[in-house]
């Protein structure tokens, strides 16, 4: 426990906890949505606003943020607009945003790609105080939003015509889905870097979904082992002196691997008891499916 008397581990900790918590909250609506890849777009976009804080002198987490906002918001108005062209306009925003970081940033002063490294994955040693200020706001917003309004994020990344009749504002909760996606990415890039982050959004709510049976379960499952992964991986990365976005993904995917072996005979047992309890006369292609209820899946 060496580790907790150097002060930039602390910083590191307490912001890979952060990540662990936020990633997962909000990725398990964009797989409810099938956007799994939207983080990873996200974080294309977020460099320009890196390159562009150290262009003008400012915050870079405050820059990408600011510009990883606008970006999210394109990319869902492509999304929703864009039906015909909307793969290549998204193509040319993710590439344009990569390549207007690489440039702004060698236009800053004293600058260079090097300058890069640390947002693109991750480094224990450079996450500052105000870094840490920055991610504890955008993280509090992030934990407001997908637990405050749970239930009518389910119901729009579930179904958006139903949740349009039931009087649900869908184009504004969707606009809130897609902030709060780059508001993730910007507060993960510090730990995990631009170009890991959407594999933490996503894979704990894949390995989470192995063995939950209700999305209150499966979003507790998901933040639990992002918790877990990031705060093993920081640790890992300050013994081994390994890059830390690259440890926590590979042990998020370690977790999913085993996750999956040990759901496969749970999957098998139950389907043994269900067999064995079913009546006699009553075969189980009779049942009628999803008698657990939307109750079970919204009980959050």
């Amino acid at each position: 426990m060496d580790f907790l008397n150097y002060a930039f581990m602390q910083r590191a900790l307490l912001a890979a906890l952060l990540v662990g918590i936020t990633a997962p909250a909000v990725g398990i609506y964009l797989v409810q949505r099938r956007q799994a890849l939207m983080g990873d777009g996200i974080g294309h976009v977020a460099m320009t606003g890196v390159g562009l804080g150290f262009l003008l002198s400012t915050s870079p987490v405050w820059m990408a943020t600011a510009v990883s906002v606008i970006g999210s918001v394109l990319m869902e108005l492509i999304r929703r607009y864009g039906r015909t062209r909307g793969d290549i306009a998204l193509a040319m925003l993710f590439y344009g945003g990569m390549a207007g970081g690489v440039m702004f940033i060698n236009l800053a002063p004293g600058g260079s790609n090097a300058n890069l490294t640390s947002y693109l994955f991750g480094s224990l040693s450079t996450v500052s105080q105000s870094d840490v200020v920055t991610i504890c706001l955008l993280a509090a917003f992030v934990v407001l939003v997908t637990l405050g309004l749970r239930r009518q994020l389910f119901a729009v990344s579930q179904d958006e015509e139903f949740a349009r009749v039931t009087g649900l504002p869908v184009r504004a909760l969707n606009l809130l889905t897609a902030i709060t996606a780059a508001v993730t990415v910007t507060v993960a890039m510090r730990v995990v870097g631009l170009l890991l982050v959407s594999a933490l959004m996503v894979v704990p709510v894949a390995a989470a979904q192995q063995l939950g049976r209700s999305f209150a379960a499966t979003f507790a499952i998901a933040v639990a082992i992002g918790v877990t992964v990031t705060l093993g991986g920081t640790v890992t990365s300050y013994y081994q002196d390994v890059p830390p976005g690259a440890t926590i993904v590979l042990l998020t995917i370690a977790a999913f691997v085993a996750l999956t072996a040990l759901a496969t005979p749970l999957a098998r047992r139950r389907a043994r008891a269900l067999a064995a309890a079913q009546p006699a006369g009553d075969p189980a292609e009779c049942a009628i499916p999803g008698t657990r209820g939307a109750a079970d899946e919204v009980g959050v």
